[in-house]
């Protein structure tokens, strides 16, 4: 039998990936959601996570699909009523609160994942095995895309706690820590700040790597045109280019292979297998990196931004 599911958050997100995943699982049974401000057709609706986790007490899981400020409180009342929990990326606004939720969830006996929808794109794995054992020379990070047109009017982006810039370069980041086989630090940082908003629209990264490698990424929220999510790597044995995000691999500049769009589907199949084990998975790197970006990161001021 599948496990029911809650889904919280009805936005873009959900519709697009989320409920689709879900639907196509036969580990999981879509039983309900709950939003504010919208409804889904065929399973319960809820006006409030309280509501739902009241009324629907056979609801083994409770998946989090809003942004990351009001998450941490979403997460809490879950976990307390002892459901499992998988938590849309970032985790959390900060490492304390992510820290708090891994401690409660091991006291409540539930599963808590740290979901990173882009380390769950199908070249992602192939990468990692190609770079095994192999000698870094650099790898840039290129992630540049144009605010206006995949969060039109998100302004919680903008918002302490929203991450600005790193709500799309985290996706990067979280590649990156998968494929590395060595780790890496933020070693400086340069992050750009309308002035009229609180969190960056771009910045550059330069990590600290242990055999020397030049390790570098560059986030633009402003990308007009062309949109690119790219991962380049040199190694002494040749490169490799994990591009779109990491659905297509290029080895010495040849296509190696072009995966399908299984991000969400991926999450949801290594959900099931953690309730099914008993178990945890909360890896925060990603989140560590942009945190020590905001932490050392020299800041400048550029022009106001408005949707």
């Amino acid at each position: 039998m599948p496990e029911k599911i809650a889904l919280v958050g009805i936005g873009k997100i959900a519709r697009d990936q989320h409920i689709p995943s879900i639907h196509a699982d036969k580990d999981w049974e879509l039983a309900a959601v709950a939003s504010r401000n919208a409804s889904l057709d065929g399973v319960d609706n809820f006006s409030s996570l309280d509501e739902l986790l009241e009324k629907r007490p056979d609801i083994s899981t409770i998946s989090l699909a809003i942004p990351p400020q009001p998450r941490f409180d979403y997460a809490v009342k879950a976990l307390k009523a002892r459901r499992h929990v998988m938590l849309e990326k970032p985790p959390g606004q900060s490492l304390a609160e992510c820290f708090e939720l891994e401690k409660l969830a091991k006291e409540m006996g539930v599963t808590l994942y740290a979901s990173w929808h882009s380390r769950a794109a199908d070249c992602v794995p192939d990468a990692k095995d190609w770079l095994a054992g192999k000698t870094l020379k650099s790898l840039r990070i290129t992630w540049k895309e144009d605010v206006r047109r995949w969060h039109p009017g998100q302004d919680w982006i903008f918002e302490p706690g929203g991450m600005g810039v790193f709500d799309p370069g985290i996706n990067a980041l979280s590649i990156m820590t998968e494929i590395l086989p060595d780790p890496v630090h933020v070693q400086q940082a340069t992050l750009a700040f309308p002035e009229n908003r609180d969190t960056p629209i771009a910045a550059q990264l330069m990590f600290h790597h242990s055999g020397g490698a030049q390790v570098t990424a560059e986030f633009d929220w402003l990308q007009e045109g062309l949109q690119s999510w790219d991962i380049e790597v040199e190694t002494a044995q040749g490169t490799m280019k994990l591009a779109m995000g990491g659905s297509k691999m290029f080895i010495n500049d040849e296509l190696v292979k072009e995966g399908a769009d299984h991000e969400y589907a991926n999450l949801y199949r290594r959900m099931a297998e953690l309730v099914q084990a008993e178990e945890s998975d909360v890896d925060l790197l990603p989140l560590v990196h942009v945190s020590d970006a905001f932490a050392l990161g020299r800041r400048v001021t550029v022009a106001p931004f408005e949707f």
